[in-house]
């Protein structure tokens, strides 16, 4: 785990690498990590929404440095690490409403024998101000071959289509992957664990807690091209993202609230 981003750059199991990690990837704080889990708050994306129109994409949590409070148990081993104001990337921080709102996120990662578990609490620590804020774990999943891999327990749901800037109901049984894929799938119940697929055998499941909105993407061959930390360019192939957030509208809280969400 980096401090920078408090990203997550790599997680095994019994040997084998879960975590996808462009070869490009900059780990030195120089810009935010391709691959791993980068963390994306306070806004998904580009938004015109007031108070968050002139912050970059994806905001500032995934190019701060965090502040690693240390191991909290042993077993399983569990971490934690804070972010707020005090470390927040000055310069986008400055760019959030009027660069005044007080926060406090706290990150906690734990690590069983054959699972991760990131948990997230933000909290509004302002004695007078309410604001709103997005949350997503954006997770580079690691497979084989992208062409062999589907996504499942989808259909039906409602779907924000970001390459045709398009909504409609999922029809297919399964995702399957033959071209830039970039969707958001909105208000889907926890109770469905997303299942990554290849060739017929389950490789990862993603579970979540209060996390509604689930963003799958692949950047295929054009967009990966254009990325330059995207590397080696035909690793679109070898990766997934399957990103449990809080993205298709905004979390208000009040002063001294809290919210809390995990993956």
């Amino acid at each position: 785990i980096l401090k920078y981003g408090a990203t997550i750059i790599s997680w095994e199991i019994e040997g084998v690498e879960q975590l996808w990690l462009s070869e490009g990837a900059k780990l030195d704080g120089s810009k935010p990590v391709r691959g791993g889990i980068p963390l994306v708050f306070p806004v998904f994306g580009k938004s015109n929404e007031k108070g968050f129109e002139n912050l970059p994409q994806h905001g500032f949590a995934r190019n701060s440095t965090w502040e690693f409070l240390g191991q909290t148990t042993e077993n399983p081993p569990t971490v934690q690490f804070a972010l707020s104001p005090e470390q927040a990337n000055e310069e986008i921080y400055s760019k959030w409403d009027n660069g005044d709102n007080d926060f406090t996120l706290f990150l906690t990662i734990q690590l069983n024998n054959d699972n991760l578990t990131t948990s997230i609490e933000v909290t509004n620590s302002d004695s007078i101000k309410s604001w709103k804020f997005n949350w997503l774990f954006h997770t580079y999943l690691k497979i084989n071959e992208i062409e062999d891999t589907l996504v499942n327990n989808l259909p039906g749901e409602l779907c924000y289509d970001q390459i045709i800037s398009e909504t409609y109901k999922e029809s297919h049984p399964a995702i399957d992957f033959h071209q830039e894929l970039d969707r958001i799938y909105q208000n889907v119940s926890t109770d469905k664990i997303i299942q990554v697929i290849e060739l017929g055998k389950v490789v990862h499941n993603v579970q979540r807690e209060n996390l509604p909105d689930i963003v799958v993407w692949n950047p295929w061959i054009e967009k990966s091209s254009n990325m330059g930390d995207f590397q080696p360019k035909d690793g679109y192939h070898k990766m997934v993202c399957i990103e449990p957030g809080h993205v298709n509208d905004f979390v208000e809280l009040k002063p001294g609230q809290s919210w809390s969400a995990k993956q």
